[in-house]
């Protein structure tokens, strides 16, 4: 069965965050400033069960999702995944199960994660540069720990991984080149992303963003790129191959060039509240209704009833809501995942 909100878009996507601690303190997303020791983070019984997720992914399923990405905070800081996983990939109708994460822990997961049948993987870097690494990490890992990671994911067998770099004006936009380079001959994709104003506490500014146009630019100049017509029909990147050599760059365009027309997502919290975007202000407490003696039928209902009244599209209007009365304090990132 497949559902439309509002502005004709299906269900087709489920974002599920497992827990909302994080290792690392990224100034775009945890800032180290308000996300400090004492922060009171989610006590570990309101995180869903690994029960309580299959059984509203089954319902999820059921609605027409077909895709699943395990985020966080930092997803393997969740004990067992690999058994959640391992999971989720038998349920019937999931095409697409893929994880998330900061590679800080890959190295001794990525063996574990493959064999539970987990399908792709991402992993964020930002820059290859160390102290800028650092600087973007809220002072937390290294780059080496990342690479590392992936190396450990490519021994795995995992043979093709996004990488995902968020670019700031200022911060780390003199270092893409360095990404490419690096990445250049592999069959992982790199992905630039426009940093983009997620929560209410990274201090956004349209002047620290970087438009996907300018690092095509940038990287054109040097190695030559041709756009891919095959790109995913309502997937969030564009993709473009080397002419001149093996490999893919992705760029997803958030703020210079909106996808929301094309959203299918759904977003899940990690005690159970769901999102209708990354945006949102408020979220439906499916845990609350689950833990409370719901039946799936109710549930169904609920996440229905969400869905075809959902028109959110924050990001083509950004600019007319930003600095008014219609401006609303956001979920944060690290609860809903990216």
């Amino acid at each position: 069965m497949s559902i439309t909100d509002a502005l004709n878009r299906p269900l087709r996507d489920l974002r599920i965050s497992l827990i909302d601690r994080c290792n690392c303190r990224c100034p775009y997303c945890m800032p180290s400033e308000g996300f400090h020791q004492a922060y009171q983070f989610l006590d570990k019984k309101e995180w869903l069960s690994f029960e309580e997720i299959v059984r509203l992914v089954r319902i999820f399923v059921s609605l027409g999702v077909t895709k699943l990405r395990l985020t966080g905070g930092e997803p393997l800081l969740r004990p067992d995944i690999d058994e959640l996983i391992r999971q989720l990939s038998a349920i019937k109708g999931v095409d697409d199960l893929a994880l998330t994460t900061n590679g800080f822990l890959l190295k001794e997961w990525a063996p574990r994660l493959k064999e539970a049948q987990l399908g792709r993987l991402t992993v964020s870097l930002d820059t290859l540069d160390e102290a800028i690494f650092r600087q973007m990490s809220g002072q937390q890992g290294s780059v080496k720990d990342v690479l590392h990671g992936i190396c450990a994911a490519e021994h795995a067998g995992f043979d093709s991984i996004k990488i995902n770099c968020v670019v700031q004006r200022g911060i780390n936009d003199h270092t893409i080149l360095d990404l490419v380079k690096y990445f250049y001959g592999t069959p992982h994709t790199v992905r630039f992303i426009e940093y983009m104003d997620v929560g209410n506490q990274n201090h956004w500014e349209n002047a620290q963003v970087v438009a996907s146009s300018e690092v095509i630019s940038l990287i054109d100049a040097q190695f030559p790129l041709q756009r891919l017509q095959i790109t995913q029909n309502r997937s969030t990147s564009e993709t473009y191959r080397f002419k001149e050599g093996k490999g893919e760059i992705g760029f997803i365009s958030s703020v210079t060039k909106a996808f929301c027309g094309t959203c299918s997502r759904l977003r899940l919290s990690a005690d159970g509240k769901m999102y209708p975007c990354l945006f949102a202000t408020h979220g439906m407490d499916l845990g609350a209704h689950l833990r409370g003696g719901a039946t799936d039928e109710f549930l169904s209902h609920l996440i229905r009833e969400l869905w075809i009244k959902r028109e959110d599209h924050y990001s083509e209007i950004r600019s007319s809501v930003r600095n008014t009365s219609k401006t609303s304090p956001k979920i944060e990132m690290f609860q809903i995942g990216g």
